[in-house]
């Protein structure tokens, strides 16, 4: 199976088994029109009669010979060496956990997948008894693990930021004993942000995540306060501060693009204006009749926003005044091992949510579908066929993404969205799969201009 396209000048080929990159000129790149799963060793003769009427034959010639030998090291047309083992995908440990400890929130972002905070289970906070519990469970589950992972999640968890500092103390205060280490991230919408809240994430947090959309226009259009004021202005200098003191910790300025701001790359070089260097801008995912919502019909116009990107990305690195775009980011030459090319995301599987009743889902984007509920902290209950379902959820066991050239590097894509677009976590997301591929087609053409700088 191969991936052949055109963009800013390249002509580009992905061999989606090998994830061999090719960047060809025009006569091989018109080859591949003629051949289908293989270079056989004598030329078809429609392509010879199709090209030769436009090339030279000694071109044409020595183009094929080149497709021959790509195919004969592998690199062309390669064999699926990845479908047998789909069928050995087993349940694994835990190793990380979101743990929601506020369904609540100081804003009211229309977008919100969270219901505005509370996850349509009403306004709480997370008591410190239930995220003790959760580390314990975490703990148990995880068995051979060393390193776990703990998101402190909302709502907005800076609203229960005690409760934070009492789990991180639990889970450090123990760590050692279970042979454990523990990585802490959190996730901001920085209104509650004060320089100790600052200092204390910044020595605690492994990664921090800073919910921000762009512009001041864009950001405080539809991340407003409960009394509908935006949030621009309070969290910018905030988040400035803690990315100028937070070191080489990881961090990113975390927005959503809407079908209000399909100009979305002005919301990207705006974050970098403001000092952010990791940046991810995610397409809204909803309900296709709110009026925000990004529909089938507005995907050219998101293509030529990507490609955009993608090209402003090229100038800026070149220049001296790059950054990192979260989607643009991919690994052409190792990439994620062979589970996670067939299964992508753990949700469900090695990683859970846990709400402020001690509730467990497979992820925070299942809280509140109780068809999900896998069991309850408190009690120690843990639905384990639940678990096994999302462990054999691959590429595999979606038809969509058997027989797609991008299915190792979304992997099946998001069980979520999955799940409650389509009503199956097998069956893909459809808006969610094309931007994916366009953002994938961006990021290899960035790769191929860079390398040619």
């Amino acid at each position: 199976m191969i991936h052949k396209y055109s963009l800013n000048g390249f002509n580009i080929v992905l061999d989606t088994n090998s994830g061999a990159v090719h960047l060809f000129d025009e006569v091989p790149f018109a080859m591949l029109d003629y051949l289908q799963d293989d270079v056989p060793d004598q030329a078809p003769q429609d392509m010879l009669d199709a090209l030769c009427r436009k090339y030279d034959r000694k071109t044409v010639e020595e183009a094929y010979d080149e497709l021959k030998e790509l195919y004969r090291l592998g690199q062309l047309f390669s064999p699926d060496e990845y479908e047998k083992f789909a069928g050995m995908m087993k349940d694994a440990p835990l190793k990380s956990m979101c743990l929601n400890v506020a369904h609540d929130c100081n804003l009211r972002c229309e977008y919100c997948f969270a219901a505005k905070g509370d996850f349509g289970r009403g306004r709480m906070l997370m008591p410190f008894e239930v995220g003790k519990k959760a580390i314990d469970f975490l703990i148990e589950k995880s068995e051979g693990r060393h390193n776990l992972e703990v998101d402190f999640f909302g709502g907005e968890p800076l609203m229960n930021f005690e409760v934070v500092k009492q789990i991180v103390a639990y889970a450090r205060g123990i760590e050692k004993e279970h042979n454990k280490n523990f990585r802490f991230t959190i996730t901001t919408n920085g209104i509650l942000l004060t320089d100790d809240k600052i200092d204390y994430i910044n020595k605690e947090m492994s990664n921090c995540v800073l919910s921000i959309d762009g512009r001041k226009s864009v950001n405080d259009l539809l991340r407003v306060r409960a009394d509908g004021s935006g949030s621009y202005d309070t969290i910018v200098p905030k988040f400035q501060k803690l990315v100028a003191s937070r070191g080489d910790k990881d961090y990113y300025a975390r927005g959503t693009f809407t079908k209000h701001n399909l100009d979305f790359t002005e919301d990207v070089l705006h974050m970098a204006e403001l000092g952010f260097e990791q940046i991810s801008i995610e397409p809204v995912v909803s309900d296709e009749k709110l009026d925000y919502s990004i529909k089938e019909e507005d995907l050219p116009r998101v293509f030529e926003e990507y490609e955009r990107l993608s090209k402003v990305i090229i100038e800026r690195k070149k220049a001296g005044k790059d950054f990192h775009f979260f989607h643009f980011m991919i690994d052409l030459n190792q990439g994620p091992c062979a589970v996670k090319r067939l299964r992508g995301c753990s949700c469900g599987n090695e990683y859970i949510a846990v709400t402020p009743e001690g509730d467990i889902f497979p992820c925070h984007q299942f809280v509140g579908d109780d068809s999900f509920k896998m069991g309850n902290v408190l009690d120690g209950t843990f639905d384990e066929a639940i678990k096994h379902t999302f462990a054999l959820a691959n590429i595999y066991s979606k038809p969509e993404c058997k027989n797609c050239w991008a299915k190792f590097y979304c992997s099946g894509g998001c069980n979520a969205n999955n799940q409650q677009y389509e009503g199956d976590i097998h069956k893909a997301h459809k808006i969610s799969c094309e931007l994916e591929k366009k953002r994938l087609e961006c990021s290899i053409m960035i790769q191929a201009a860079l390398a040619e700088a």
